[in-house]
């Protein structure tokens, strides 16, 4: 099977701990930027990253990287990618966008072009005249850094991010996401044969993360 490339986003401070996750569960050259963890993979290992990892917030399948100067390269190079391989023909399918430090710094310009560029591409394959995007829902991100212009669909879906457990059968909005409390665990070097002590446990979230890591138990 063909590889793919994959991206772990995690918050910055963390990727020394994704990055360690990574190698945990047998992935190597992994290339770190900007808290994006770039790796080559397989494309069940889009289930099993979404699935085992604990501190990164979200799993992309890496479309493209290329030089966007121009809102006309910008178009090209993103019709050139394969989204026929990916998108169903009605998936539904929204563009979210980011721009730093790069010729192109409108990112609705940014996300209309890229729109644009994937439905024509779209509707050439399926020899349809529109998307219906009545199916699936997928995300594609295009982020623009110093010119560089990196397209990728979001394999983690709709859901806010991989802090969503699952767990609590009621929530609500905490200052510490399940994320940053796995990482916080990592960082501390602590192992099951240790005690735990959180003081200031609130509701749980570090010792739970903890409790998961100690009995091996998978967070997604």
């Amino acid at each position: 099977m063909d590889k793919i490339k994959l991206a772990a986003i995690s918050a910055f401070g963390l990727e020394a701990v994704v990055k360690r996750e990574l190698n945990d569960l047998g992935y190597e050259n992994i290339v770190t930027d900007n808290g994006w963890m770039y790796f080559d993979a397989e494309i069940q290992d889009i289930c099993k990253t979404n699935i085992n990892l604990r501190c990164a917030d979200r799993v992309m399948l890496i479309m493209g990287q290329f030089e966007a100067l121009s809102f006309d390269e910008l178009f090209d190079r993103t019709f050139e990618l394969p989204w026929e391989n990916w998108i169903t023909k009605d998936g539904k399918f929204t563009v979210k966008g980011r721009s730093v430090k790069s010729k192109l710094y409108s990112t609705p310009d940014c996300q209309r072009m890229v729109k644009k560029a994937v439905s024509k591409k779209l509707c050439e394959y399926y020899d349809a005249d529109w998307m219906p995007e009545t199916g699936a829902e997928y995300t594609i991100l295009v982020s623009i850094h110093k010119d560089v212009a990196t397209i990728s669909i979001d394999t983690t879906g709709s859901r806010e991010g991989l802090f969503k457990r699952g767990y609590r059968e009621k929530s609500m909005e905490a200052p510490l996401k399940e994320t940053m409390a796995a990482a916080l665990v990592k960082l501390s070097f602590w192992n099951k044969d240790r005690v735990l002590y959180d003081p200031m446990c609130g509701s749980g979230t570090i010792a739970i993360e903890a409790a998961l890591i100690g009995r091996n138990i998978a967070p997604g």
